[in-house]
């Protein structure tokens, strides 16, 4: 599958980018190479092949997940400018 010219300039459109031609000329090599890629990818049968979470048949060590810390909230909340119900009060930012 190849890629125009003009699905460059409207895919460039789309995603409120400038593009000169020598860009539009480069990225329509450039995205018809993957689109091709990716069609030939597609035409492997891949029937009865297992999809692989990791290409190593690798089992990921895990540690135990405990408490290393002491809760320290109030410690924290004590040095803050303004606090309500154990949160942080900040400005409001946006209106």
């Amino acid at each position: 599958m190849s890629i125009d010219k003009q699905d460059v300039q409207k895919i460039a459109h789309l995603a409120r980018l400038a593009l000169t031609e020598e860009d539009a000329d480069q990225y329509q090599h450039s995205l018809s190479s993957i689109l091709s890629l990716v069609e030939q990818m597609q035409s492997i049968d891949t029937d009865g092949v297992e999809p692989l979470s990791n290409p190593l048949e690798m089992t990921q060590r895990l540690r135990e997940d405990l408490v290393t810390e002491e809760n320290r909230r109030d410690a924290f909340l004590a040095n803050a400018p303004q606090t309500e119900a154990g949160l942080f009060l900040v400005p409001k930012v946006i209106d």
